[in-house]
């Protein structure tokens, strides 16, 4: 078993959108072709960039961390979807895994990978399997590279659960309910069978980050907190999110979340990004 601080969360990568990240000297294609990035691409590379030579390295105080990618690292062919740089799934791999082989190389190959969503990433997430198994994740008992869920312990014994699907909403007055409801059911879970409770959950899918805390007691005398949080994501608003309630006012959000035992206590942080709205003209 891995032990670490230091647990760091991306998600949503959704590799091969012309909308998402894309590896800024541009990427070959099946038949020879090259795609270079827009200039949207590029300003979110800088992002990707200062997250991980910046962020990271100050929120972790140079710590050794661990990465789970939680779900849609790749775009896929989907709902008749014309924004993929390539409909190619070879292509859109190859650019999955230029941008995250370099992250398996900074943490040290701690690196764990939840499978998203199949209309993204194929029947029983088969893509996302090939690309973890490529990067080198670490494996879960019955072999998956990338897996549904991950049980990790972070520090002295903080239990953290982590899946890519949490329910969504289509106004922000009611953003943190579902994400609460997730929190509550999984102590229901464990309580139904004498299971050790989540102490944090992490969910994706929804492309906008959030946190809620709720006091729990610790050992009868001390009072903690358990934690659900949602990530933020590393694509901009594609055709279908410009027609959704809830999405089609908001800016899109892109970062990360850190979760960290530090002095005894553990933190969730998270580090987003946004883009400025559409211009007055």
């Amino acid at each position: 078993m891995i032990q670490l601080k230091n647990l760091v969360y991306i998600s949503d990568i959704h590799a091969g959108c012309q909308l998402a990240l894309c590896p800024p000297g541009g990427v070959g294609l099946d038949n020879g072709g090259k795609y270079h990035p827009s200039p949207f691409q590029r300003k979110l590379w800088k992002m990707w960039r200062e997250l991980w030579d910046e962020w990271i390295p100050a929120a972790t105080r140079q710590e050794p961390f661990g990465v789970v990618l939680n779900g849609d690292a790749v775009e896929g062919v989907h709902h008749k979807a014309t924004t993929q740089i390539s409909q190619n799934p070879k292509d859109q791999e190859e650019i999955a895994y230029q941008i995250l082989a370099p992250v398996v190389d900074k943490c040290k190959g701690r690196y764990w990978h939840i499978r998203g969503t199949e209309a993204h990433v194929g029947s029983s997430a088969c893509d996302e399997e090939r690309l973890a198994k490529r990067l080198g994740a670490v494996p879960n008992r019955e072999g998956q590279h990338a897996r549904w869920d991950l049980w990790k312990r972070v520090g002295d014994g903080n239990l953290v659960h982590s899946l890519h699907h949490v329910g969504t909403t289509g106004s922000q007055a009611y953003e943190s309910t579902a994400v609460q409801k997730e929190l509550v059911e999984s102590f229901t879970e464990a309580a139904r069978w004498r299971r050790e409770p989540p102490d944090v959950i992490v969910r994706s899918h929804r492309h906008r980050s959030i946190q809620i805390r709720i006091p729990t007691g610790t050992d009868g005398h001390e009072t903690g907190e358990a934690i659900a949080v949602v990530t933020p994501a590393w694509q901009g608003k594609t055709p279908h999110v410009w027609r959704i309630p809830g999405g089609r006012l908001a800016t899109p959000q892109f970062g990360a979340i850190l979760i960290r035992e530090a002095h005894g206590e553990l933190f969730v942080r998270s580090k987003v990004w946004t883009v400025d709205r559409s211009p007055v003209e």
